[in-house]
């Protein structure tokens, strides 16, 4: 009989939650640094994977930060795409939504154009070459002010058909979803889907307010949703669906450990939640890595692992066709 680890790497399934930098393979980042000449402080990949055991989210943000400086031409924003949705297709990912944080690479002098062209040319050349589909999520920083936000967007325009929404990420304590009311409002009147990280090292008020004051369409992370009563039914009642990252939640301590992790629970409860990887390369793991290890830390059944993928799909921004297409093989998946 196929193990319960085989069924799920070859389970058709989404990822809603991937940040393309923080799928930035050592092995990969040596390689660009040397390509740019770019002395890195690390002398192996061994020391950049000794570097990655960080205590939590600021820890892990320094290091991002300092591995992401090595991108500089259009062809590293393209093989660090293109080697991320090389692995989702192996890992039988059927659609992705991509997050980038322009930010980081414009406060190097990064052209938007340079990684926006890399980025949006390796998901074109991935859904011809493996017919995996991808969708490009524009990420504001929230440690850095709102202005700043409006001068990305205010770049990003030019590319504007090819973005489908934008998201919030960064260090969250200190940094609540008011600050960027303004620049949610004029994004959503573009036209543009809205996400927030929130409620992952923050408490439940920054959901609410990601609901209520950026009028967001999906909830990132969300763990902390769990401590409101209301807010749950809230979530409930709007069908919103959080984008759970099970492996980031064990290494940031979001959560003790994994046998403690709210996901089934929520699953339970009836909230429309997914399994994601966040940022693959520094948390251990892929998405089959997350369902793995959440799979086996809360006992879930094939009948658990069905409705997170169906949400994922669900969950997604594509057309209606799309989702129908993804769903049917699923379903022909479940049922073979």
């Amino acid at each position: 009989m196929e193990s319960l680890d085989t069924f799920i790497d070859k389970m058709p399934k989404a990822e809603l939650h991937i940040h393309i930098e923080g799928s930035f393979e050592p092995e990969l980042m040596f390689e660009i640094a040397e390509r740019n000449n770019i002395t890195l402080k690390y002398k192996s990949v061994s020391e950049i994977q000794a570097a990655y055991n960080f205590n939590n989210l600021q820890e892990f943000l320094d290091i991002y930060y300092a591995g992401a400086r090595v991108l500089i031409t259009k062809r590293d924003f393209y093989d660090l795409t293109m080697a991320y949705l090389t692995k989702a297709y192996q890992e039988n990912v059927l659609h992705t939504e991509i997050f980038f944080d322009p930010q980081t690479h414009t406060n190097r002098n990064i052209a938007f154009k340079t990684m926006a062209e890399g980025i949006l040319e390796a998901m074109k050349d991935a859904e011809t070459k493996y017919g995996i589909t991808s969708l490009l999520i524009l990420s504001f920083l929230r440690h850095l002010s709102e202005d700043s936000a409006f001068r990305t967007l205010e770049e990003a325009l030019p590319w504007k058909e090819q973005l489908v929404a934008v998201g919030l990420d960064s260090t969250e304590i200190g940094n609540p979803p008011q600050k960027f009311e303004k620049i949610y409002k004029k994004a959503k009147e573009l036209g543009f889907k809205a996400v927030a990280h929130a409620g992952e090292e923050g408490p439940s008020e920054y959901i609410w307010d990601s609901l209520n004051i950026l009028k967001i369409d999906r909830l990132d992370h969300g763990n902390r949703a769990l401590n409101d009563e209301k807010l749950i039914q809230e979530l409930k009642d709007r069908k919103m669906a959080l984008t759970i990252c099970p492996l980031s939640n064990d290494k940031l301590q979001v959560v003790k450990n994994m046998k403690q992790h709210p996901l089934k629970k929520m699953l339970n409860m009836g909230l429309k939640v997914t399994v994601n990887s966040d940022d693959p390369s520094y948390f251990g793991g892929y998405i089959n890595e997350n369902f793995k290890a959440i799979t086996a830390s809360l006992n879930l059944t094939k009948k658990d692992l069905y409705q997170l993928a169906r949400n994922s799909f669900e969950a997604s921004f594509v057309s209606n066709k799309r989702k129908t297409e993804m769903i049917q093989v699923l379903d022909y998946y479940f049922e073979k």
